[in-house]
Protein backbone atom coordinates (compact mmCIF):
# COMPACT_ATOMS: atom_id res chain seq x y z
CA UNK A 1 0.00 0.00 0.00
CA UNK A 2 2.43 2.34 0.75
CA UNK A 3 4.91 2.05 -2.31
CA UNK A 4 1.61 2.47 -4.34
CA UNK A 5 1.37 6.17 -2.50
CA UNK A 6 4.53 6.85 -3.20
CA UNK A 7 4.79 5.81 -6.48
CA UNK A 8 1.41 7.30 -7.81
CA UNK A 9 3.41 10.58 -6.30
CA UNK A 10 5.92 9.87 -8.73
CA UNK A 11 4.08 10.03 -11.30
CA UNK A 12 1.65 13.49 -10.89
CA UNK A 13 4.10 15.83 -12.68
CA UNK A 14 1.80 17.06 -15.51
CA UNK A 15 0.92 20.94 -14.81
CA UNK A 16 -2.91 20.87 -14.47
CA UNK A 17 -4.78 22.80 -12.39
CA UNK A 18 -5.72 20.48 -9.82
CA UNK A 19 -1.89 19.38 -9.54
CA UNK A 20 -0.65 23.11 -9.10
CA UNK A 21 -3.41 23.21 -6.37
CA UNK A 22 -2.47 20.21 -4.67
CA UNK A 23 1.32 20.89 -4.59
CA UNK A 24 0.97 24.42 -3.31
CA UNK A 25 -1.11 23.10 -0.26
CA UNK A 26 1.20 20.51 0.47
CA UNK A 27 3.99 22.59 0.42
CA UNK A 28 2.23 25.22 2.62
CA UNK A 29 1.58 22.51 4.87
CA UNK A 30 5.18 21.04 5.03
CA UNK A 31 6.27 24.71 5.20
CA UNK A 32 4.41 25.49 7.99
CA UNK A 33 5.54 21.98 10.36
CA UNK A 34 9.51 22.58 9.48
CA UNK A 35 8.42 26.56 10.73
CA UNK A 36 6.82 25.34 13.82
CA UNK A 37 9.56 22.78 14.51
CA UNK A 38 12.31 25.77 14.30
CA UNK A 39 10.34 28.01 16.67
CA UNK A 40 10.21 24.95 19.01
CA UNK A 41 13.64 24.05 18.87
CA UNK A 42 14.60 27.95 19.45
CA UNK A 43 12.31 29.47 21.88
CA UNK A 44 14.50 32.44 22.95
CA UNK A 45 16.22 33.12 19.83
CA UNK A 46 14.37 33.70 16.17
CA UNK A 47 12.89 36.57 13.73
CA UNK A 48 9.50 36.81 12.67
CA UNK A 49 10.61 37.54 9.16
CA UNK A 50 12.85 33.98 9.30
CA UNK A 51 9.84 31.66 10.23
CA UNK A 52 7.45 33.62 7.59
CA UNK A 53 10.04 32.51 5.00
CA UNK A 54 10.52 28.75 5.91
CA UNK A 55 6.90 28.62 5.30
CA UNK A 56 6.82 30.26 1.82
CA UNK A 57 9.81 28.93 0.34
CA UNK A 58 8.82 25.90 -0.03
CA UNK A 59 5.54 26.88 -1.85
CA UNK A 60 8.17 28.28 -4.45
CA UNK A 61 10.18 26.15 -4.81
CA UNK A 62 7.59 24.06 -5.81
CA UNK A 63 5.99 26.58 -8.23
CA UNK A 64 9.26 27.19 -9.63
CA UNK A 65 9.72 23.40 -10.35
CA UNK A 66 6.20 23.01 -11.89
CA UNK A 67 6.42 25.92 -14.08
CA UNK A 68 10.21 24.40 -15.90
CA UNK A 69 8.95 20.57 -15.96
CA UNK A 70 10.92 19.29 -18.67
CA UNK A 71 11.17 22.15 -20.61
CA UNK A 72 14.92 22.98 -20.87
CA UNK A 73 14.29 26.61 -22.51
CA UNK A 74 12.24 27.56 -19.91
CA UNK A 75 14.58 26.35 -17.37
CA UNK A 76 17.26 28.60 -18.71
CA UNK A 77 14.87 31.79 -19.23
CA UNK A 78 14.16 30.94 -15.42
CA UNK A 79 17.87 31.11 -14.71
CA UNK A 80 18.45 33.96 -16.69
CA UNK A 81 15.68 35.78 -14.76
CA UNK A 82 16.85 34.58 -11.29
CA UNK A 83 20.23 35.74 -12.11
CA UNK A 84 19.68 39.05 -12.45
CA UNK A 85 18.57 38.81 -7.68
CA UNK A 86 21.58 39.42 -5.78
CA UNK A 87 21.17 38.21 -1.97
CA UNK A 88 22.87 40.15 0.27
CA UNK A 89 23.29 39.55 3.99
CA UNK A 90 25.60 38.61 6.98
CA UNK A 91 26.52 34.77 7.02
CA UNK A 92 23.77 33.20 9.81
CA UNK A 93 23.50 30.40 11.82
CA UNK A 94 24.85 27.30 10.55
CA UNK A 95 21.54 26.05 11.88
CA UNK A 96 19.22 28.61 10.19
CA UNK A 97 21.12 27.71 6.75
CA UNK A 98 19.98 24.03 7.60
CA UNK A 99 16.61 24.85 8.04
CA UNK A 100 16.61 27.04 4.81
CA UNK A 101 17.84 24.07 2.66
CA UNK A 102 15.59 22.04 4.57
CA UNK A 103 13.01 23.51 3.17
CA UNK A 104 13.81 23.85 -0.62
CA UNK A 105 14.52 20.53 -0.31
CA UNK A 106 10.58 19.76 0.71
CA UNK A 107 9.69 22.14 -1.66
CA UNK A 108 11.75 20.28 -4.09
CA UNK A 109 10.19 17.25 -3.80
CA UNK A 110 6.81 18.92 -3.86
CA UNK A 111 7.78 20.17 -7.15
CA UNK A 112 8.66 17.10 -8.90
CA UNK A 113 5.23 15.39 -7.64
CA UNK A 114 6.75 12.94 -4.73
CA UNK A 115 4.60 14.15 -2.14
CA UNK A 116 4.66 10.87 -0.51
CA UNK A 117 8.14 11.24 0.01
CA UNK A 118 8.41 15.13 0.70
CA UNK A 119 5.85 14.47 4.19
CA UNK A 120 8.28 11.18 5.12
CA UNK A 121 11.52 13.23 4.59
CA UNK A 122 9.79 16.38 6.73
CA UNK A 123 8.34 13.86 9.47
CA UNK A 124 11.70 12.19 10.00
CA UNK A 125 13.81 15.06 9.76
CA UNK A 126 11.43 17.34 11.82
CA UNK A 127 10.81 14.51 14.20
CA UNK A 128 15.13 14.04 14.73
CA UNK A 129 15.84 17.88 15.09
CA UNK A 130 13.45 18.31 18.02
CA UNK A 131 15.45 15.15 19.39
CA UNK A 132 18.54 16.55 19.00
CA UNK A 133 17.82 19.22 20.96
CA UNK A 134 15.49 18.10 23.65
CA UNK A 135 18.82 15.85 24.47
CA UNK A 136 21.09 18.78 24.15
CA UNK A 137 23.32 17.19 21.58
CA UNK A 138 26.70 18.73 20.72
CA UNK A 139 25.97 21.19 23.54
CA UNK A 140 28.82 23.12 25.27
CA UNK A 141 29.14 22.26 29.45
CA UNK A 142 31.61 25.29 29.49
CA UNK A 143 31.72 29.07 28.15
CA UNK A 144 34.84 30.95 27.17
CA UNK A 145 35.05 34.03 27.97
CA UNK A 146 37.36 37.20 28.51
CA UNK A 147 38.35 38.74 31.93
CA UNK A 148 39.65 41.92 32.66
CA UNK A 149 40.69 42.99 36.05
CA UNK A 150 42.22 45.81 37.14
CA UNK A 151 44.71 45.22 40.25
CA UNK A 152 47.41 47.66 42.34
CA UNK A 153 50.74 47.63 41.48
CA UNK A 154 51.63 46.20 44.76
CA UNK A 155 49.77 42.71 43.59
CA UNK A 156 52.26 39.97 41.86
CA UNK A 157 49.83 39.85 39.20
CA UNK A 158 51.77 36.54 37.92
CA UNK A 159 49.70 34.74 40.43
CA UNK A 160 47.51 37.17 41.59
CA UNK A 161 44.45 34.66 41.32
CA UNK A 162 45.85 31.43 40.56
CA UNK A 163 44.29 30.27 43.79
CA UNK A 164 40.95 31.53 43.04
CA UNK A 165 40.99 30.13 39.56
CA UNK A 166 42.01 26.49 40.65
CA UNK A 167 39.38 26.76 43.55
CA UNK A 168 36.22 27.29 41.34
CA UNK A 169 38.14 25.25 38.24
CA UNK A 170 38.50 28.01 35.92
CA UNK A 171 40.76 26.90 33.30
CA UNK A 172 42.86 30.45 32.51
CA UNK A 173 45.59 32.17 30.24
CA UNK A 174 46.81 35.59 30.54
CA UNK A 175 46.59 37.40 27.38
CA UNK A 176 47.42 40.67 28.23
CA UNK A 177 48.90 43.28 30.64
CA UNK A 178 48.95 47.09 30.60
CA UNK A 179 49.88 49.50 33.47
CA UNK A 180 46.78 52.70 33.99
CA UNK A 181 46.37 55.18 36.20
CA UNK A 182 50.29 56.53 35.07
CA UNK A 183 51.41 53.31 36.29
CA UNK A 184 50.16 52.87 39.25
CA UNK A 185 47.37 49.74 38.43
CA UNK A 186 47.41 47.36 36.04
CA UNK A 187 45.14 45.67 33.83
CA UNK A 188 45.05 41.89 33.08
CA UNK A 189 43.28 40.20 30.31
CA UNK A 190 42.62 36.48 30.79
CA UNK A 191 40.95 34.10 28.32
CA UNK A 192 39.30 31.98 30.83
CA UNK A 193 36.67 28.36 30.48
CA UNK A 194 34.36 28.39 33.27
CA UNK A 195 32.09 25.38 33.61
CA UNK A 196 28.27 25.89 33.35
CA UNK A 197 28.00 24.77 37.33
CA UNK A 198 30.04 27.59 38.54
CA UNK A 199 28.59 30.30 40.33
CA UNK A 200 30.00 33.21 37.80
CA UNK A 201 28.57 35.68 40.85
CA UNK A 202 31.03 33.95 43.45
CA UNK A 203 33.92 33.69 41.07
CA UNK A 204 33.59 37.40 40.55
CA UNK A 205 33.60 38.00 44.28
CA UNK A 206 36.23 36.31 44.76
CA UNK A 207 38.12 38.09 42.61
CA UNK A 208 37.33 41.03 43.79
CA UNK A 209 38.66 40.73 47.52
CA UNK A 210 41.85 39.80 45.72
CA UNK A 211 41.75 43.54 43.49
CA UNK A 212 40.64 45.30 46.15
CA UNK A 213 36.99 45.96 45.16
CA UNK A 214 39.18 47.69 41.68
CA UNK A 215 37.14 47.26 38.16
CA UNK A 216 36.78 44.23 36.61
CA UNK A 217 34.80 43.14 33.47
CA UNK A 218 33.82 39.45 32.59
CA UNK A 219 32.37 39.65 28.71
CA UNK A 220 32.25 36.76 25.90
CA UNK A 221 35.40 35.39 23.92
CA UNK A 222 35.45 37.08 20.77
CA UNK A 223 36.16 33.94 19.75
CA UNK A 224 33.63 31.94 21.36
CA UNK A 225 30.58 30.82 19.82
CA UNK A 226 27.53 28.73 21.01
CA UNK A 227 25.33 26.64 19.45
Amino acid sequence: MLDSIFSAALTSTELTFTNAILTIVISIVLGGIISLTYMKTNPGGYSQSFTLTMVLLPVIVAIIILLIGSNVARAFSLAGAFSIIRFRSAPGDPKDITFVLFTMASGLACGVGSFGYAVLFTIILCVLMVILNRTGFGARKTQQKTLKVTIPENLGYEEAFAEVFNKFNVRFELKKIRTTELGSLYELVYDVTINEHTSQKEFLDAIRTRNGNLDLSLTMSPTATDY
